[in-house]
């Protein structure tokens, strides 16, 4: 037995690296994954403002109005779209003058206020979610069934991952 310490570590707790070739893996998934979301939404805001005269955005407040009857505050609005309060503010301004959406005081707090879908805008945002699943559901159709169930497991599990950490 040789009294000279070895420098090397055991093979077993070596942080895991991952090769080249899965570095390569990875981020060409990465750029796959961002250019199938940037052609879709391209697809979807052609879509919308073709069928219905309205962009993306729009649609997208209007569909989280649309699962809060009660309202939200402009605050939680920025939050669930991801994007500042400016804006959340020019989006709703228009909507309001359309007569989509509505301002309504906050009963908790005097100072503030909900914005909510009128009866007009909920009509409207049903007709528009009807089509925009239509669409969706075309753009991955060429998936088959098999492949989407596949995908959607395998990119939930990846979510999960990353809401870990």
């Amino acid at each position: 037995m040789s009294s000279k310490l070895s420098l090397a570590r055991p093979v077993d707790t070596e942080p895991a690296e991952p090769t080249s070739g899965t570095d390569h893996v990875a981020l060409r998934l990465w750029l796959r994954l961002l250019a199938c979301h940037n052609l879709m939404e391209e697809q979807l805001r052609t879509r919308m403002r073709e069928s219905f005269g309205t962009s993306l955005a729009r649609f997208d407040l209007m569909a989280q109005l649309y699962r809060y009857p009660e309202g939200l505050r402009m605050r939680e609005v920025s939050r669930l779209l991801m994007v500042t309060g400016g804006n959340v503010t020019g989006l709703a301004d228009r909507l309001v003058a359309e007569g989509l959406v509505e301002r309504r005081d906050d009963p908790m707090d005097r100072r503030a206020y909900r914005l909510c879908l009128t009866a007009r805008g909920r009509s409207q945002f049903a007709d528009m979610a009807e089509q925009h699943e239509q669409w969706v559901v075309s753009l991955l159709a060429p998936l088959g069934e098999r492949n989407l169930a596949e995908l959607g497991e395998l990119l939930g599990r990846l979510k999960n991952q990353l809401g870990t950490l």
